[in-house]
Order: structure tokens, then C-alpha cells, then sequence
């Protein structure tokens, strides 16, 4: 932790970001004045039930949604630099190189049509500039460090040949094979066995520390959030509505949504689960968008409420005004 540099602005700075998206059911709020910040170095946590705007979140820091169909207000600054205002041509240099992500399922990132060693390959001559000769050294180095046996039988096969834990080792090693200073991880183990997402934790870990590597880990799974990251930003409907370090949101969660999703982790053999539903992605939200859920609603949540600093902590609730 010493080595990280919490005096500037961080090496990602999304501030107030919120994305409508157009669709024949007219517009969807998927993130509505999302803020998170990453460090250099730093792994942090984005949790949330699914349709809180986490993988949106981590499209639009990629620029992998276009402004039309979706509109952008806020910001998202990487390295100081203003990514929603990037022109095309600028995004590719970034995304890929400087920022990668690992997709919820790997069977989906790779292309079936072709070989793992050529989508490999290909990746790391986009941006590196290497000769193909040394692409292929480098490919084989990558899938030996993400754990694969025999990389030179793998890089001759295609992803249909490959078990799931080993499809997503191949994925690990192409959003790596660029040296990137932030990775985003969605939901990374989603489809694979418990045995199989212990392994890929473990990998992605041991690369995050061994090269440094900034790392945004998506997942509803505060377990294994508690394993691999130091900060975490819970989102509900499209906000963030508790910041803090993970330790500290674990032991003591303050907003009621944190604590009843920490409630919800099964303990010999109960869950616990939240009542209600989400609210409905079309709908304009004027209140606190847990309102309807939330155990301890007062009057005054019949209004948005700001973000309270508490500490090194911060909580969208007005129970800590």
C-alpha cells in the first residue's frame, strides 16, 4: 500500500458518470451518478445485484457503448486524460493497450473460427510491435504464466477444444499480453466450477502484485471481493451508495443495501434474502432508490440523498447526514 500514491486524483477518476441508453421501450438509466476512483496498483471492488450498472459502468470506461444509442453526462478521466471525449482513433490506442477487460464468459471473448496462438498473436502485434517470431515467444511466455500446460498444443487450438477454466486462462493471458495499467474483470468466474474460480482468483492476484497491475473486479460475490480487493464501491440502480475499504464494509456495513447483500452470503446452509425488486431501469428515480426495500426509511428519503464522507468511508443514506 505504500507504494501507492493517494494524494493525486488517482489513475482512474469516474465522477458523477451517468448513461442513458435509447431502446423501443424508450430510455433506460442504467448508471445514474456513479462515482469511483482507482489507484495506481490499487484492486478494487465494484458489488451489486445484477442491473445495478457495474458492467455498464466498465463499458463506458472502455468506450465499448457508443454515444448513440447512449448518452453520457459526468466524467471519466484515466492517467488525466478525459476518455469521453476521446475520438475514436484515440479510444483504440487506449482500450486494449493501456486499459483491458476479462469478460464474463470467455467462451464469448474468443473467436471460434480461430486458432487460441493466432488471437493471441494478433493481440499482442496490435500493440507491441513485435516481429512474429517474437509474438510467438511472447505467447507461449503469457500462457506459461497464466498456468497453462503444454502453451504450444494450446496455441494450435481453437476455444471450442478448451475446458472453461482453461478458455478463461487464455482470455487472462490476452488482456495481459499488452502490459496494461488498469484490468477490469467481470464477473470472471461466473461460469466456471468453485474449484476452477479459486484458481483464476489465485492468478489474478498473483499477476496484480507481481506487475503492480491495477485491477477493477466486478461481482455480487462479497467473498470473493473480501480475497482479492483493498477498496470496494457498492451500486444499486444505477448509483454508488457506499464506498470504503473492504475490511471495514465486510466487518460494518452502513448502508442498509450493503448490509443486507452482506446478509444475503449463505451461512451453514441459510440465505437471507432482500425483499422486493429492483427498481424498473425506465423509471425516473427521485427518491433514494432503496426506498421501497429499505428497513429503516425515514421521510426525508423520499428524497435523492447526497453522498455523506464518513472517515475514509462515504454513504449515500441519510442515516449518517
Amino acid at each position: 500500500m505504500n507504494s501507492k500514491n493517494f494524494s493525486n486524483d488517482g489513475l482512474l477518476s469516474v465522477k458523477n458518470l451517468s448513461v442513458t441508453l435509447k431502446s423501443n421501450l424508450g430510455k433506460i438509466y442504467a448508471v445514474r451518478d456513479a462515482s469511483i476512483k482507482i489507484f495506481s496498483g490499487e484492486r478494487v471492488g465494484i458489488a451489486g445485484e445484477t442491473g445495478c450498472g457495474k458492467t455498464v459502468t466498465a463499458f463506458s470506461i472502455m468506450r465499448l457503448i457508443p454515444p448513440p444509442p447512449a448518452h453520457f453526462s459526468g466524467s471519466i478521466y484515466f492517467k488525466g486524460i478525459e476518455v469521453l471525449s476521446l475520438k475514436e482513433r484515440e479510444v483504440r490506442k487506449l482500450r486494449g493497450k493501456e486499459i483491458s477487460m476479462i469478460f464474463q464468459e470467455p467462451g464469448q471473448a474468443l473467436n471460434p473460427v480461430f486458432t487460441i496462438g493466432s488471437q493471441l498473436i494478433e493481440t499482442i502485434r496490435l500493440h507491441l510491435k513485435k516481429s512474429k517470431s517474437e509474438c510467438e515467444e511472447i505467447a507461449l511466455e503469457l500462457l506459461r504464466k497464466v498456468g497453462i500446460p503444454d502453451p504450444s498444443r494450446i496455441m494450435k487450438s481453437y476455444p471450442h477444444e478448451l475446458s472453461g477454466g482453461m478458455k478463461q486462462r487464455a482470455v487472462i493471458a490476452i488482456a495481459i499480453s499488452s502490459n496494461p495499467s488498469l484490468l477490469i474483470a467481470d464477473e470472471p468466474t461466473t461460469s466456471l466450477d468453485v474449484t476452477i474460480q479459486a484458481q483464476i482468483m489465485e492468478l489474478l492476484l498473483s499477476l496484480s502484485e507481481e506487475k503492480g497491475l491495477s485491477m477493477a473486479m466486478i461481482s455480487h460475490n462479497f467473498g470473493l471481493l473480501n480475497e482479492l480487493t483493498e477498496r470496494i464501491y457498492v451500486m444499486y440502480a444505477g448509483f454508488t451508495v457506499e464506498s470504503g475499504k473492504t475490511a471495514d464494509i465486510i466487518k460494518e456495513p452502513l448502508h442498509p443495501y450493503t448490509k443486507a447483500l452482506i446478509n444475503a452470503i449463505p451461512k451453514k446452509g441459510k440465505v437471507e434474502s432482500i425483499p422486493g425488486n429492483l427498481p424498473d431501469a425506465r423509471t425516473v428515480i427521485n427518491t433514494c432508490p432503496f426506498l421501497d426495500r429499505c428497513p429503516r426509511k425515514m421521510n426525508k428519503c423520499y428524497s435523492i440523498p447526497p453522498v455523506f464522507k464518513i472517515d475514509s468511508r462515504e454513504v449515500r443514506c441519510f442515516l449518517y447526514e
